[in-house]
């Protein structure tokens, strides 16, 4: 399965369109609903899975350089989260999702994750230890408004002192998800930079030291 990038406006009819065309891919396949987990989805999947498989992605990482304004932010402060970006490589998680239940939790994962079209769903090649399996992945295109690019420290400690959305802080987002890459036995060193540089201004607690 191949996804190709769209030019919808982002808002609702693009991530419509989105949904229209993700399920349409996922039902010629006639296989489980295999989705890819590198942040909040391996802390709060939401959703039931028959199988969870430690997971890696050539051509695309993890970053925490797109501008939330609903999730972890608002307009008015917004926040950040988590996208893939091309190059590089990411380790994260495959839920494998029954195929009688993929229609429900697209749907519910299209409410949590796209309410704006923003990400560009893709489906991508993960290594597993059953193989290299094809999942659904939240991609972010460089050329996306929301896009943010690296940011100044000074920047990123005003998001983490005000920016809040309808699912809680930026901060409580990246300091959850550090937490649970560590749980699986990944480290994002980047990832913990920046909870680290929250840390030493007093704005949260310390990370625990963690095998490398």
């Amino acid at each position: 399965m191949a996804s190709q990038a769209i030019h919808i406006p982002h808002g609702p009819a693009r991530s419509a369109h989105l949904l229209q065309r993700t399920r349409a891919e996922w039902r010629d396949s006639g296989n489980d609903l295999l989705l890819f987990a590198y942040g909040s989805l391996i802390w709060r999947p939401d959703f039931e899975f028959v199988q969870a498989l430690p997971a890696r992605v050539l051509g695309f990482h993890r970053v925490l350089r797109m501008r939330s304004r609903v999730n972890r932010g608002s307009p008015q402060e917004p926040g950040l989260v988590l996208a893939l970006v091309s190059g590089g490589s990411c380790r994260g998680l495959v839920y494998r999702v029954p195929r009688d239940q993929g229609e429900a939790v697209l749907t519910q994962l299209w409410a949590r994750e796209m309410p704006n079209g923003v990400y560009e769903p893709r489906w991508l090649n993960c290594m597993t230890p059953d193989g290299r399996l094809s999942a659904l992945a939240f991609t972010l295109s460089r050329q996306s408004p929301n896009w943010t690019g690296a940011l100044p420290e000074g920047e990123l400690l005003h998001i983490f002192r005000h920016a809040r959305g309808r699912y809680g802080t930026t901060l409580d987002y990246l300091l959850r998800t550090v937490q649970g890459l560590r749980a699986h036995g990944i480290r994002d060193l980047e990832l913990e930079r920046q909870a680290h540089l929250a840390a030493r201004h007093g704005l949260c607690a310390p990370l625990e030291h963690a095998s490398p």
